[in-house]
């Protein structure tokens, strides 16, 4: 998976595994996403495994960090990622204000958030807002933000750090989850 929300085949060994849903049919991926839940899950956990096509199961995907899953509309899981699941509530309780929310409540917004038909939404904003973890494009492809700097990322990895951009940001990673990442969040970058 790219931050840019598509499902991609790339050599890029990913450090984290996600789910949409049953999204292929044989060997060939037919759909973007099967419902609202867009999770993030360890590769390994509790010796449960999945093969990669298993009909009438959700697709493998994998995402080569964390920051790459939450740009591309993703959140923790709550079964094999329970601690940083409960962290994103927190942050987004912390963002949002009222209760502690859960999974239905956030993949609703997600939901919205992220898709536009079946193409990734994007939002304006200003680069000096930038949370650490955002993505956002820069120089036509899809750079993570992290202090002063953006560091670009391809399907070979992340490349050289850049001086972050002034002035007005594509940004990739959803509203809510930037916000989430302003109130402390910190995602598992490679």
């Amino acid at each position: 998976m790219s931050p840019r929300s598509e499902i991609v085949a790339i050599p890029l060994r990913g450090r984290f595994m996600g789910n949409r849903g049953c999204l292929h049919r044989g060997h060939t991926v037919v759909r973007n996403h099967a419902g609202r839940r867009w999770i993030i899950c360890v590769t390994d956990y509790a010796a449960r495994t999945v093969d990669q096509w298993s009909a009438g199961h959700y697709t493998v995907l994998f995402f080569h960090d964390e920051a790459v899953a939450l740009a591309a509309g993703h959140r923790p899981c709550a079964l094999c990622r329970r601690e940083r699941y409960n962290d994103f509530r927190v942050a987004w309780q912390s963002a949002n204000g009222g209760g502690l929310p859960g999974a239905e409540e956030m993949d609703a917004r997600l939901h919205w958030e992220r898709l536009i038909g079946s193409h990734q939404r994007t939002h304006e904003a200003g680069w000096s807002s930038l949370p650490d973890g955002a993505f956002a494009l820069s120089d036509g492809g899809p750079a993570v933000v992290l202090g002063d700097t953006v560091v670009p990322w391809s399907t070979e990895g992340y490349g050289i750090p850049a001086n972050r951009p002034t002035g007005t940001a594509t940004v990739l990673t959803p509203p809510s989850t930037v916000a989430v990442l302003a109130a402390g969040y910190r995602p598992d970058i490679a």
